[in-house]
């Protein structure tokens, strides 16, 4: 069984060939696909999606880079489509300085707000970082009370970053970044607990190797569990059963 735990499967990237991605990942023993979305468009889209193998697991939030556009969801809102019992987790939210600056503040204001709702509701918290990991973890610390759960989706960070954000309650979500060369991830990565880490792709964004540089999609994620098993010295399957066990726990989901 795999588990991929951050895939925008209802992308246009997708609509040509939908049902043949999905019956790769199905082949490739992926089980469930939990979707995290981009802004308030995302929920409609991820409606229609449908495999007899496989069972898909809704997010609601906004991207932050959404609001360099201008886009906005105040706490009601997000609230209101957060408390369904179909959301498993709120996000992703997070921050993102690559392509600018200018929006730090909105962009940490809406982080603490997904990160109350996600305590009141008491679902965990998708997190994209990108370029600014210490202000995403003191901001986490400073909304930490005990309750709050999540994962660093893309987990990009150094040995004593990782340390930091799994002591501040969060998971690591470890997808084809793993996988590239001199990219260091998994030199840092085999220093971390596998009881933390859980499998994502991204898609389709981010493909492992041997795939890199081609759109991404869920079969992938087989990649980088093989290429887990290799940093961590452990056997496949139980990378799988570990990372699956890992995902089920913290999305509060039962296997079946």
């Amino acid at each position: 069984m795999l588990i991929d735990t951050h895939c925008h499967i209802y992308l246009e990237q997708f609509a040509e060939d939908l049902s043949e991605v999905l019956q790769r990942a199905a082949d490739a023993g992926v089980s469930h696909i939990f979707m995290p979305a981009i802004n308030l468009d995302s929920l409609p889209k991820m409606e229609s999606l449908s495999h007899p193998d496989i069972e898909f697991h809704k997010m609601a939030g906004l991207h932050p880079t959404e609001l360099n556009e201008g886009k906005f969801v105040d706490e009601t809102a997000l609230m209101a489509m957060c408390k369904q019992d179909e959301i498993v987790a709120v996000g992703e939210t997070g921050l993102d300085y690559h392509w600018s600056e200018e929006f730090k503040s909105p962009q940490k204001k809406s982080l603490h707000m997904h990160c109350r709702v996600a305590k009141q509701l008491k679902k965990p918290v998708i997190l994209h970082n990108r370029e600014s990991t210490a202000d995403l973890l003191d901001i986490i610390e400073d909304e930490q009370d005990g309750t709050l759960t999540g994962i660093w989706h893309c987990f990009n960070g150094s040995v004593e970053e990782g340390k930091r954000a799994i002591d501040l309650g969060l998971h690591l979500g470890i997808g084809g970044v793993l996988t590239f060369k001199n990219a260091g991830v998994d030199e840092t990565v085999a220093q971390l607990p596998l009881d933390k880490m859980v499998l994502e792709t991204d898609a389709p964004y981010l493909s492992p190797e041997p795939n890199r540089g081609t759109r991404n999609e869920p079969a992938f994620v087989k990649d980088t569990a093989q290429k887990l098993s290799k940093v961590m010295e452990k056997p496949i399957k139980e990378i799988e059963n570990i990372t699956s066990q890992n995902a089920f726990s913290l999305f509060k989901q039962s296997f079946a």
